[in-house]
């Protein structure tokens, strides 16, 4: 999880994330419309969409836009057809990359992310190459202010929640895939705010970075995720709190 939690704290010192708020639309409006388009509009009875306008709403995204996205997915209104694509490979270190991309020219794609890697001492490795390494679960984010520490995990842990850590000023509450939609919808139905959550691909090992393939790591998963076409970017490094203290500041 490190990686996961440590970059996204390196992001909030740095003040990224109101900056990358257009971006960050594009890329929910994307998820929208091809949740949309594989399992129906109806999010009752397609749980990826309703994750997907979920986390469109605590990103403060318009109801209209959200309800346009739905609509291009549903073929109401016209759209472009995206294909999902993973990618895997290495960053400096020998960390392990995993990419989920959603592309409407996977051609223009991969040789963009194959640059990127090569760039900052990675590679584009063969499909399962580092994907073993990872596990789908479930991530719960709550500001430390939000919620009472003990209401929280007992709440988490009777809906099926496994384990809950505390990354700064962050609750972190880890689900099984199965369980994350009732792990969210019980802290959202006891009126707790969450900064964020979703299904992702989490670490079973970690890779620990010195200072100069630290500084690459972080300037290729920045590059990596301003990408337009990149959804997300799962890693395994990490990087201890002195050295992350130094290169955030």
């Amino acid at each position: 999880m490190s990686g996961h939690s440590k970059w996204a704290t390196i992001k909030r010192k740095k003040g990224k994330l109101d900056a990358q708020r257009g971006r960050m639309f594009t890329k929910l409006i994307k998820e929208i419309t091809v949740a949309a388009r594989a399992g129906g509009g109806d999010q009752e009875g397609n749980p990826r969409l309703r994750t997907a306008v979920a986390t469109a709403k605590a990103a403060n995204m318009p109801q209209d836009n959200i309800k346009k996205a739905i609509q291009k997915g549903t073929g109401e209104l016209p759209g472009v057809t995206y294909d999902e694509v993973s990618y895997e490979g290495y960053g400096p270190g020998g960390v392990a990359i995993l990419l989920e991309v959603l592309t409407d020219n996977k051609n223009r794609t991969v040789a963009e992310i194959r640059h990127a890697l090569t760039k900052r001492g990675g590679n584009l490795g063969e499909t399962g190459c580092v994907g073993w390494m990872f596990e789908k679960k479930g991530l719960v984010q709550v500001e430390s202010s939000a919620a009472d520490e003990e209401k929280l995990f007992e709440i988490a842990l009777e809906a099926g929640a496994s384990d809950m850590s505390t990354e700064g000023d962050i609750f972190e509450i880890t689900t099984p895939f199965e369980s994350f939609e009732a792990v969210r919808s019980s802290i959202e139905n006891a009126g707790i705010a969450m900064v964020n959550a979703e299904v992702t691909m989490i670490p079973q090992s970690t890779v620990e970075l010195d200072e100069s393939k630290a500084n690459s790591m972080l300037k290729l998963m920045e590059e990596l995720e301003d990408h337009d076409d990149v959804q997300k970017v799962y890693a395994n490094f990490d990087i201890s709190d002195e050295l992350m203290e130094k290169l955030s500041a």
